[in-house]
């Protein structure tokens, strides 16, 4: 575990911003455009395979997807996205939980990123992962809720969302299931995701390849910058002819 020498401008504006944040893997992450995806521990089929969508479509734009490695929709959104992708936890790096997500969560660990708030041999808590969810959402530029019940934290993720000024956004469902949405909609405190294809363009066209270097390079990073973060592979790419160095700046082709 590490800790980062400073904690992003989005998160120095929480009521309570966290003191310190340790991580795992990739910090480049935190410096792509962000967005989070959050729901339900028990998603329908339909919700796991529109999650899956719209989160490899994203990753496949240059953003990078945030959630909270829980099962259910959290993983799913972590999968669809990966190697793009943050898993904040509810307990310390060096605990892995939920048990069953354990293979993905040093996936991530390994080449996408994990963030915690919380010092060595911190187990999670029932209030934990309420506290968790705070830096979830604020990561994003905006949030999208796949399904939720009413009564339950994905709904306290839309709250925060509100709270923060963020844009929420939320699948269409049958009006017997995810109810939270629902409510959202009901409100207008939530926008209707139609078209996952025009939807995501809204936010970029240009495919990444689902790779981090290439998403990163997006930016025109400076050459010391990607080597820092992926070392002599950028001279592989530039071989490849997918990115140009020019001016000790980085250009994506």
């Amino acid at each position: 575990m590490q800790v980062l020498a400073s904690i992003p401008q989005c998160l120095q504006t929480l009521k309570k911003p966290p003191k310190e944040l340790y991580f795992q893997g990739n910090k480049a992450f935190l410096e792509m455009p962000l967005l989070s995806i959050v729901g339900t521990r028990r998603p329908l089929a339909y919700t796991k395979d529109m999650t899956a969508q719209l989160a490899k479509k994203f990753s496949q734009i240059g953003y990078t997807v945030v959630s909270g490695a829980a099962m259910g929709v959290d993983a799913i959104a972590h999968k669809g996205a990966y190697p793009n992708t943050i898993a904040v936890m509810a307990n310390s790096l060096d605990i892995i939980y939920p048990k069953v997500n354990e293979g993905l969560i040093k996936d991530i660990a390994s080449d996408g990123l994990c963030l915690s708030e919380y010092a060595q041999k911190t187990r999670a808590t029932k209030y934990s992962f309420v506290i968790r969810n705070r830096i979830v959402v604020a990561l994003g530029e905006f949030l999208i809720i796949t399904q939720a019940d009413e009564n339950s934290g994905t709904m306290r993720s839309a709250e925060i969302a509100l709270e923060l000024g963020k844009k929420i956004y939320v699948l269409p469902h049958r009006i017997t299931e995810s109810r939270g949405t629902q409510k959202l909609l009901q409100e207008g405190q939530a926008e209707l995701i139609l078209d996952i294809d025009a939807f995501v363009g809204q936010f970029g066209t240009q495919t990444v390849q689902d790779d981090a270097l290439l998403a990163y390079c997006q930016n025109t990073p400076s050459l010391a910058e990607v080597l820092e973060h992926f070392g002599d592979k950028v001279y592989e790419y530039e071989l490849e002819g997918l990115i140009e160095i020019k001016n000790l700046k980085v250009y994506l082709l």
